[in-house]
């Protein structure tokens, strides 16, 4: 393969709101690996992350990029081909730091390889803008720009005159005959040049229609996600509260136990009062207190019961709900990350065909 990862690090990766311009929204829920690929083969350096099977990151760097460190973990870079901005949050600021020395480090290399590939594409266009201006010394001795000969070689034909011998005629015609031929040539080449660039044209403008499309429904992807994020938040506060409605039913558990054992020890209080009862009539009263003081004892713990029993019902409710909204929003957020991946192979394809295109 010609693309090999260079430099890996671990981050929380988010992307600019494209509604205010302002907000970040998390493109991850927990850290992700982040990397640096360098394809050989087109001599260009991409910043890639995955979130699964899901593209995050495919960023192409380009001299004109800048990262900047926005806070002492938090880094973010524009990029105008995505037509997005990119933030990273690091655990540490030594992370942070390295990210951009490797950011700074393989923008100058990219800059570097376009500097490159400008001198070569000079060079190779230089022979053919440079016209023979001194081979015109008379009229009578025309001259042709280097070519070809008849037998389809790459030996030049040597058509500067001599200063002990004049060119024959059989030559000069030659030379004449051949400028007809390279001239139908070269207007056959324009005119499939002229008629691939059409083509390229009338797909750009078809791709950018499509393109157009194909933002406003991940722009309604991203509301519906953003919705789902809302009540899975939601959810979790609820879901939060599930340990103290626990906590609460084992308080109520331990304050039955020790109200029973409250009954218990009044009941058996009470058969000893009895068996004092029959020699002590002064102890009545305290015998009508007593059987109060249960009695009251008896319809809290009913009370006690029918809460606990209320709650334990609500719970079950809840759980229930719960798993039913978790079961439904796997499947919505199983298809939002299909669709998604699909636009991000199309606009990836969508920037080749650009890029090969100009």
């Amino acid at each position: 393969m010609g693309e090999q990862p260079i430099y890996s690090t671990r981050a929380h990766v988010f992307q600019i709101d494209p509604n205010t311009k302002k907000n970040w929204l998390p493109a991850s829920k927990h850290a992700v690996t982040v990397s640096y690929f360098y394809d050989s083969t087109r001599n260009v350096y991409r910043i890639i992350s995955l979130d699964g099977t899901k593209a995050i990151i495919n960023s192409t760097i380009s001299p004109n990029m800048t990262f900047t460190k926005t806070s002492q973990k938090f880094g973010q870079w524009a990029d105008s081909r995505a037509n997005t901005v990119y933030g990273l949050g690091f655990s540490t600021e030594h992370h942070l730091s390295k990210f951009a020395e490797k950011f700074a480090e393989y923008k100058e290399a990219a800059r570097l390889a376009k500097e490159k590939s400008q001198e070569k594409m000079e060079m190779a266009t230089s022979p053919s803008q440079e016209s023979p201006a001194g081979e015109l010394a008379s009229p009578l001795t025309p001259l042709t720009p280097p070519m070809e000969n008849i037998n389809g070689t790459d030996e030049i034909c040597d058509t500067t005159p001599n200063s002990d011998s004049r060119p024959e005629p059989a030559q000069n015609a030659l030379a004449f005959a051949h400028s007809p031929a390279m001239t139908k040539h070269w207007e056959a080449e324009l005119e499939a040049l002229k008629g691939n660039n059409a083509k390229l044209t009338a797909a750009l403008l078809e791709s950018t229609a499509n393109v157009k499309q194909w933002k406003q429904q991940l722009a309604a992807y991203q509301e519906e996600a953003e919705r789902l994020h809302k009540r899975v938040t939601e959810l979790e506060c609820q879901s939060n509260q599930t340990p103290v409605i626990k906590s609460q039913k084992t308080e109520l558990n331990q304050t039955i136990e020790e109200l029973e054992n409250v009954l218990r020890d009044k009941e058996e209080e009470m058969e000893k009062l009895k068996e004092e009862l029959e020699n002590m009539n002064d102890l009545m009263e305290q015998k009508d207190t007593l059987t109060q003081k249960l009695e009251e004892t008896e319809l809290r713990s009913r009370v006690l019961e029918e809460q606990l029993a209320g709650a334990e019902q609500r719970l079950e409710e809840n759980q229930e709900e719960q798993e039913n909204f978790r079961k439904s929003l796997r499947t919505l957020l199983e298809l939002l990350d299909g669709k998604i991946f699909e636009l991000t192979e199309l606009r990836d394809t969508l920037a080749r065909l650009i890029e090969e295109a100009s």
